[in-house]
C-alpha cells in the first residue's frame, strides 16, 4: 500500500504520470474505508477519464476494488465453475437461461446480478415475479445452491467491492460513467468477487447497447477480457446486436415467461440461439466442448428448466406455482401498426426501453415499487416487409394513455427499400 497522501496521487495523476499499483490501491482503500473525500475521490475519477489508465493501471485498479471487500473464492471448492455477464439491454433475459442452461449440463454457474439501469431491465428486476423467491446471497448459501442444485443467482451482500459501490455513485456525479477503464473496474470488480474460474461476457452493440459504436463495444469487450485474464480467470466475450429488442417480450414478468419457454425448448429463435451460443463459449472456455445439439436436448427435454426450478425453489420460491405460473400483463392492450407498406427499416430500442421505464417497468426512485405487468410483445423483426395495419408490437400498460401509445408507435421506422437484418451475433473476442 502506497504511503502517498491523496494530494500527491492526484498531482501525479493529472499531470499525466503513470500511477503505480500501490498507489491505485490506495484509492481504492480510501473510497471503502472512507478515508478519501468525495472531493478527492471525484477529482480521481475526472483525472482517470481525462488521463485515461492505461491496462496495466486498469488491472490494478480492478483488483484493488476485488480487494476492498469479500472475495468468495467459490472455485476452491467447485473448480470448474462458470459466470456469465452482459451489458444489459431491451429483453435481454438470457442469464436466466444461459445458468440453468450450463448447470444442467453438468458446469457449476454463480452469478451476481442487480437491478436495472436507465433503459435496461435488470436480472434481479425480472425474478421479482417469481412469487416468495429469495434474492440474497453470501459466500455460504452460494455453497449451499451449488451444492443442491448447480446454480446460484441473486443479489450479494453488501461486502462485495464496497469501492465499487462508492466510485459507481460518484460517478454519476462527476460525468465519468462512459470513462472505459472505469467501467471495466466496476464491471470486473464484483463479477470477479465470486472466483468463477471462466465467464463469458455478451457486449451488446447497437442503438439500445450501453456503448452503441462498434469500436467502442470491440474496445470494452476486449478490454473486459484481457483484465479477467490478467487476474487468472478464462474469459471470452460475444458481441451481439442490440438494435432491435431481443425475443418477442420486453418486460419483467414476461421476460420471466420467456425465459421459462425457452428452458422447456420453446420459445423465440433469436434468444434460444443467443443463450446457447454464450453457454457454448462458457463450457469452452473451461474444456466443456458441448455441441449445439447437446444443448438443444437438454432444452427440450426440460432438464435445464428443471433445474431452474430447483434453484428457486430453494431460493424461497412457491414450488407448486411453476405447474402453471401466473404472469399477469397490464390490463390496457394497444397494437401498434405499420403507418404504410415497406420494410421495417429501424427500430429506436433505446427509446422504446426508456417509454416502459416511464411507464412503470423502472423504479424512478431507489426503493419504488415496479410494475411488472407493463410489457411490450415485439412481433417484427428487422428488415421484414409489412403492408399497411401489419401488427409491429402490442403494449400492455396499466392504464389508457394514447400519448405514450403513440410514442411508441414512432420508435418504428418502415422505409421503401429493402434493408438486411443485422446478424444477433456480430464478432467473437478471445
Amino acid at each position: 500500500m502506497s504511503r502517498r497522501g491523496p494530494y500527491a496521487i492526484l498531482a501525479d495523476l493529472r499531470a499525466g504520470r503513470r500511477l503505480e499499483a500501490r498507489d491505485i490501491a490506495a484509492v481504492a482503500a480510501g473510497a471503502a474505508s472512507g478515508a478519501w473525500s468525495d472531493a478527492q475521490l471525484g477529482a480521481f475519477l475526472m483525472a482517470a477519464a481525462i488521463r485515461g489508465l492505461d491496462g496495466e493501471q486498469t488491472l490494478a485498479l480492478t483488483r484493488a476494488m476485488l480487494d476492498s471487500g469479500e472475495r468468495w473464492d467459490l472455485s476452491s471448492v467447485f473448480p470448474r465453475l462458470g459466470d456469465k455477464h452482459s451489458t444489459g439491454g431491451v429483453g435481454d433475459k438470457t442469464t436466466l437461461i444461459v445458468g440453468p442452461l450450463a448447470a444442467a449440463a453438468g458446469l457449476p454457474m454463480a452469478m451476481l446480478t442487480g437491478r436495472g439501469l436507465g433503459h435496461t431491465g435488470g436480472t434481479a428486476d425480472k425474478l421479482e415475479a417469481i412469487p416468495g423467491i429469495h434474492q440474497e446471497l453470501d459466500r455460504e448459501r452460494a455453497l449451499e445452491l451449488l451444492a443442491s442444485t448447480g446454480l446460484a443467482l441473486g443479489i450479494a451482500t453488501a461486502g462485495i467491492a464496497p469501492a465499487d459501490r462508492k466510485l459507481y455513485a460518484l460517478r454519476d456525479r462527476t460525468a465519468t460513467v462512459d470513462s472505459l477503464p472505469l467501467i471495466v473496474a466496476s464491471i470486473l470488480s464484483k463479477k470477479l468477487a465470486t472466483g468463477a474460474a471462466g465467464i463469458v461476457f455478451d457486449v451488446k452493440v447497437g442503438d439500445a447497447a450501453f456503448l452503441p459504436r462498434l469500436d467502442e463495444a470491440r474496445q470494452l469487450a476486449t478490454s473486459l477480457v484481457e483484465i479477467s485474464r490478467g487476474l487468472g480467470i478464462r474469459a471470452v466475450a460475444l458481441l451481439t446486436d442490440m438494435n432491435q429488442p431481443l425475443g418477442d417480450w420486453a418486460g419483467h414478468a414476461c421476460e420471466v415467461a420467456e425465459a421459462l419457454d425457452c428452458l422447456a425448448g420453446r420459445g423465440p429463435r433469436e434468444t434460444v440461439d443467443l443463450a446457447i451460443a454464450l453457454a457454448r463459449e462458457l463450457g469452452h472456455a473451461l474444456g466443456m466442448d458441448w455441441t449445439e445439439a447437446e444443448l438443444r436436448s437438454r432444452l427440450a427435454s426440460g432438464a435445464a428448466r428443471e433445474c431452474f426450478v430447483r434453484w428457486a425453489v430453494a431460493q424461497g420460491a412457491q414450488p407448486g406455482w411453476f405447474d402453471a405460473p401466473e404472469l399477469p400483463l397490464a390490463p390496457f392492450e394497444s397494437v401498434i401498426e405499420a403507418p404504410r407498406a415497406g420494410w421495417v427499416g429501424r427500430v429506436a430500442t433505446r427509446r422504446l426501453g426508456h417509454l416502459l421505464a416511464d411507464a412503470g417497468a423502472a423504479r424512478p426512485v431507489i426503493g419504488a415499487d415496479l410494475d411488472l405487468g407493463v410489457s411490450l410483445r415485439y412481433t417484427t423483426r428487422l428488415g421484414r416487409r409489412v403492408e399497411p395495419g401489419d401488427e409491429l408490437a402490442r403494449l400492455y400498460l396499466r392504464r389508457e394513455d394514447p400519448a405514450l401509445v403513440a410514442r411508441v408507435g414512432a420508435c418504428f421506422e418502415i422505409v421503401e427499400r429493402p434493408v438486411a437484418a443485422p446478424p444477433l451475433i456480430v464478432e467473437r473476442v478471445a
